[in-house]
This record gives C-alpha cells, structure tokens and sequence, in this order.
C-alpha cells in the first residue's frame, strides 16, 4: 500500500496496544505524586523562543542545535518547547500563583520536542512527566522531590536504580570554578571540537555536555565543582546528604552531573539504570533558584526533575515489570434481525452506565462472525438477541471460556441479573 505519506523521523505512533503501557505509567507517576502533594499544570507546546532562549541559556546543546524554532505568521519567532519547566514558570508569573501560599507543587505530563539524532528510547518528539516544587529554598524541599522520585521508581518496579548527586553552586561560587575551567581547557584548547572551543570563553561547563569522545576525554582531567562551591553551597549541599541518609536512600556523589540547562544552581541529581552494561538516566533535576528573576520574575527558588516515558518504558520492558493488559469487555450482545438491534442497543448503554464495559455489532455481520468477533475481543460472555428472546423477555448469557449458561431477564431487573452473574463467578 503506498500512502501519500510517512511519520517525521523521531517522531512517534502509540498504537492502541501500547497505549494501555504508557496509561500505566502515566497513572503510577500521577498517583505518587499526588501522595506528595502535587496537582497538574497544562501549558501550551509553543512557546515565544526567548522563554529557552534566556532560561535554559543560549550557549546549551539545546538552544544551539536542538530547538524547533520558526516564525509564525506574524512574523514572531515561536519554538516547540525543548522541556517543561521554563514554560511552568512562565505559567505561574503570568497567572500569579506565586501570590497563592507556597510551596506551589505542579505536575505535568508534556510532549517535547529537540532535534537530535533518534536513538533507543530517544526520539525527537518525546514525552516528559515533570514536578516542580516552587517557593521553597530549604534543603527539605530537595528532599521531598527525591523521595518523590523514588517512590515512583520504586512502584514501578524497576531494578537496579541509583541515585547520583552533585553540587553545582550558585552563581557566585561558580565564577571561581569558570576561571579553573577556562585554566583548564585552554591547556588542551588544541584537542577541543569547534563547538567547545566557542563555549570555552562563554561557559566553560557546557563542554561537559559535549559527545565528542576526544572532548569528554579532556573534561575527565578538569577541575571538580565541589572544590570551589561556597560555604552557604557547601552547607545546603552537607545538609542533603545528612537528610538522604535519615530517609534510607543509597546515594553516590557523581561530580561530573551539571545538567545541561543553564539555569540549575547548587542541587543536581540523577536516577540512573544500569542496562546491558550502559547507564541510562531515567529522572534528571536540579535546583534553579535564579529562573523566576531571570525571566522578569520575582525571588522564587525552586527544584524540579523531568522523567522520559519513553526510556522509563524501554528499562520496564527489557525487566519484564508488569504491564496491565488491554481492557476487554464483559459481555458481547449480538443482535440479529432489524428488530434486535434497537434492543441490542438499549441493553450495551444500560451496561455502559453502569460502569460495565459492552460491545455489540456495528457491522451488520451474520451470527457466525459476530460469535468470532467476540473471541478475538475477548469477550468475557456473550448474549445472543433474537425474535424469540424479545419476545419472551429473556435471554441466555453465555460465559465464553467455560460454555456455562445463565438465563437473564431482559426487564428492568436486566442490570441486577447481569452483576448477579458476574459477582457469583468471580466469587468461584
């Protein structure tokens, strides 16, 4: 078949038997963090491009090479956001939820979108399940976002997680650390791709984020950030690793984790897998105290973490973790003749609204298609409609895996029959 057109490459189809996976996750994710306090947050997938532009910095891999970014009919210049938090932020300025009492604890399952080469459980069209906890300077409010975190980890089901952190200041220890940096790399200036060579004059970490192997080679050598970190750092920093211990969550300090977006400061951590020998991470975040003033804002400090739903799903599937299966309905009614489908009708939304998953025909298939129909749908019982069953005013139900037999009323005691039904073979 030659259709007029393809899928864009990294972008993606969630076919109806994935779609139960994904609300899986989705539903987990929600749940727990609802037992923390968050609610959800929507914002719009586009965005005016100096949003990125100013909060994740213009010297990041992401505001260089991967934003979707156009201008629209009005001639302004609009990008599909790259990530979730810098639009959230924007939300609560704009709307004043910063005037509410705070903490202010959001979530949000958003898709975004970078251009980057696809690759396993990397696409350029990509979903994020995001909290972000706004208002709160305290070391507590780290913490909380972790335990969060490992919860969601934890219940579903995935193995072999660790958590690495890290401290990467504020902006006034980080000036020491730049000038170290720069020390550093200017030394090795001659190894260094094009990319890190302009960034090693306008921000010197980002060459952390460099893929080149020959680059990520020299950054092994290059000065570590928590030599140069303030006393107040050091202390929000101490406090952390006090706090982890007393909640039970194993932790290494990983110095080379700075995030790839500008706009974090002190606390950064990972949640990192383990899978066929290669460390994936599955939840990235950070402190980012600075980004409400950066963007015309108030003082607001905050924390936040990003999980890909994409990767979470890969490592879930490669450790066989538990999947609900696709709903099936509990009963098939299948009418035949023009009089029985009105009746068919009737009786599916008087199911329907009782909560109760029905199905009959829409396809005018005779009786012999219909009953394969309701196999291949696994449909639980089936209810054949007829003259004569209209006309006495019952029916047999049919239990599909067993051939069992139960007579029903087809008046309005219809519905009570049916669960009498159902509770007396689930209580088997």
């Amino acid at each position: 078949m030659n259709i007029i057109t393809k899928r864009i490459r990294g972008m993606q189809d969630v076919l109806p038997q994935e779609s139960k996976e994904w609300e899986t996750v989705e539903k987990i994710m929600k749940e727990e963090a609802e037992l923390y306090g968050f609610k959800s947050i929507r914002t719009p997938i586009l965005e005016h491009t100096e949003l990125f532009e100013r909060s994740v910095g213009d010297t990041s891999d992401v505001v260089e090479k991967e934003m979707y970014t156009f201008n629209d009919k009005g001639n302004r210049s609009v990008t599909l956001r790259p990530e979730g938090t810098a639009g959230v932020l924007r939300a609560v300025l704009e709307n004043g939820l910063h005037n509410n009492p705070l903490p202010l604890k959001l979530m949000y399952v958003s898709s975004c979108y970078r251009y980057e080469k696809p690759q396993s459980g990397r696409y350029r069209e990509f979903f994020q399940f995001g909290l972000e906890i706004i208002g709160a300077s305290d070391v507590l409010a780290d913490i909380q976002l972790i335990c969060t975190a490992d919860s969601i980890l934890k219940r579903l089901g995935i193995n072999s997680v660790s958590l690495e952190i890290n401290s990467i200041g504020c902006p006034c220890c980080r000036k020491k650390f730049n000038e170290a940096l720069k020390n550093y790399f200017e030394i090795h200036s001659s190894k260094l791709c094009q990319t890190c060579k302009d960034r090693l004059y306008r921000n010197p970490m980002r060459i952390f984020d460099c893929k080149n192997p020959e680059c990520g080679e020299i950054c092994k050598g290059a000065p570590v950030i928590l030599d140069y970190i303030c006393e107040k750092c050091s202390s929000h920093f101490e406090k952390l690793k006090t706090l982890l211990k007393s909640v039970k969550i194993n932790y290494k300090i990983n110095p080379e984790i700075v995030r790839g977006l500008d706009y974090y400061s002190k606390t950064v951590f990972e949640f990192v897998c383990n899978i066929d020998g290669t460390n994936l991470t599955l939840c990235g975040g950070g402190r980012y105290d600075d980004l409400s003033e950066i963007l015309g804002g108030p003082s607001l400090p905050a924390i936040g973490f990003g999980m890909g739903i994409e990767r979470i799903l890969m490592v879930m599937k490669k450790q066989n973790a538990f999947f609900e299966k696709p709903s099936s309905p509990e009963i098939y009614i299948a009418p035949l003749g023009e009089k029985a489908v009105p009746k068919a009708l009737e009786l599916c939304e008087i199911l329907r609204r009782s909560s109760i998953f029905a199905e009959t025909d829409i396809m005018n298939r005779n009786l012999k298609s219909q009953m394969k129909y309701a196999d291949k749908i696994n449909s639980r019982y089936t209810l054949v409609l007829g003259d004569e069953e209209i006309q006495s005013g019952k029916a047999k139900i049919k239990e599909m895996k067993n051939s069992k037999e139960y007579e029903i009323f087809l008046n309005e005691n219809f519905i009570n029959n049916f669960l009498d039904i159902q509770f007396k073979n689930y209580n088997i």
